[in-house]
């Protein structure tokens, strides 16, 4: 037996197939033994979204689309408010600065630029009609003049806060849903994740692990979209408040310098 394994290892057909093997490249030799059951996995982004299925990438370009557009009206908006306030500062500085409501008017009426200047020219232009209709000072003209005021201002207040709050109710709905159109992408990623375990009859590691990355892949995006719209929402909606309730206290006051200034003539 000794003669016969001694004479085979140092056989022509031994010598060769060792020659062949130790003359192959490192990785070939490597992957002889471990590459026919390891594969390379593509974990990126695009890789992902490129393997996953129609519905699932659907959702992925619609959370896209919301992220964007939420973004765009976002900024818009903060730029837009920052604006405003700045102009509704001008108008009031001269506002207050003793100039005749009349004058002002005849200035602002053409070129009404910002909100509060809305409100001013359309409660300056109800006095004109009331003064014009009615010739009396007595008290109850005084209080017929007021209300009158007082509807044609929130009549304009009501309109600026449909034109202020465009675009914030697609903010909330996106901070609100996101998350779960995410996960709604998620269930259908797990879903067809068992069915490929179920064909491939293979439960390892290896196969269940790009399945899950890619069924939450949709939670983080949904995530993602929805955490700027919320807190942009709550930034947004708390400045349009404190702007109406700017508006209104305006409309109060000029309201009382025009009962006021009726009072004197």
């Amino acid at each position: 037996m000794f003669f016969i394994q001694n004479n085979m290892e140092n056989s022509p057909i031994s010598n060769a197939a060792s020659d062949i093997v130790s003359n192959l490249p490192q990785d070939v030799a490597v992957s002889g033994v471990t590459g026919a059951t390891s594969t390379i996995y593509d974990s990126s982004v695009f890789a992902m979204f490129w393997n996953a299925g129609f519905v699932i990438k659907v959702v992925v370009l619609i959370l896209l689309a919301a992220s964007v557009w939420s973004w765009t009206v976002i900024i818009g908006k903060h730029l837009k408010m920052k604006k405003l306030i700045l102009d509704t500062d001008e108008f009031e500085d001269h506002f207050w600065s003793g100039t005749p409501l009349e004058t002002l008017y005849k200035e602002l009426k053409e070129t009404a630029f910002n909100p509060m200047v809305n409100v001013f020219c359309t409660a300056m232009a109800e006095w004109g009609r009331f003064l014009n209709s009615n010739q009396s000072t007595d008290s109850s003209s005084t209080k017929l003049l007021e209300g009158r005021i007082d509807r044609a201002a929130q009549i304009a207040i009501r309109k600026e806060i449909d034109e202020l709050e465009k675009g914030l109710g697609f903010l909330s709905s996106l901070g609100t849903n996101g998350v779960i159109v995410g996960l709604f992408g998620t269930v259908l990623g797990i879903l067809n994740g068992f069915k490929a375990i179920a064909i491939q009859q293979n439960a390892s590691i290896a196969i269940v692990a790009p399945i899950i990355s890619e069924a939450l892949f949709t939670t983080a995006l949904g995530i993602v979209a929805a955490i700027p719209a919320a807190v942009g929402y709550n930034k947004l909606m708390n400045d349009t408040n404190r702007y109406i309730n700017r508006l209104e206290t305006f409309a109060e006051e000029f309201c009382s310098i025009v009962s006021r200034q009726f009072d004197e003539r």
